[in-house]
């Protein structure tokens, strides 16, 4: 049987029973719950607001335990707060003198600047 799926399929021929079972499958489709039925919104305990804001839910990846507990600012590491903070872009680094930079920006500023670089030469050699 082997055998003949692979020449089936360097020639392209799809055995007949083969073409059957593809076509037979289909995909399942969630049924919707009549209202008033078993699928009822009342059985879904509802959270008060307390628990709420005082819980992460969701964020346990374990089988068995709890989400974890929000805990007060200053808990958590300083880094943290920066993580959103905005950045400088390219075209605002190469205003600046190189030589005012702090070290990070200086770090940014030759990633990116390499970065543009790479992608102006690729540019040029596809057009080639």
């Amino acid at each position: 049987m082997a055998m003949s799926w692979t020449r089936g399929l360097k020639h392209g021929v799809v055995p007949r029973h083969a073409a059957q079972l593809v076509e037979s499958r289909s995909l399942a489709i969630a049924s919707k719950a009549k209202k008033g039925g078993k699928g009822d919104a009342s059985k879904t305990p509802a959270l008060s607001q307390e628990l709420k804001s005082t819980t992460v839910f969701g964020a346990n990846i374990f089988k068995e335990g709890s989400d974890p507990k929000i805990q007060p600012d200053s808990e958590y590491p300083d880094w943290l707060w920066h993580l959103l903070d905005k950045r400088p872009v390219l075209s605002e680094l190469r205003r600046k003198d190189p030589k005012t930079l702090s070290y990070e920006d200086l770090k940014r500023f030759v990633k990116l600047d390499n970065r543009s670089r790479i992608k102006i030469r690729n540019d040029l050699n596809a057009k080639n």
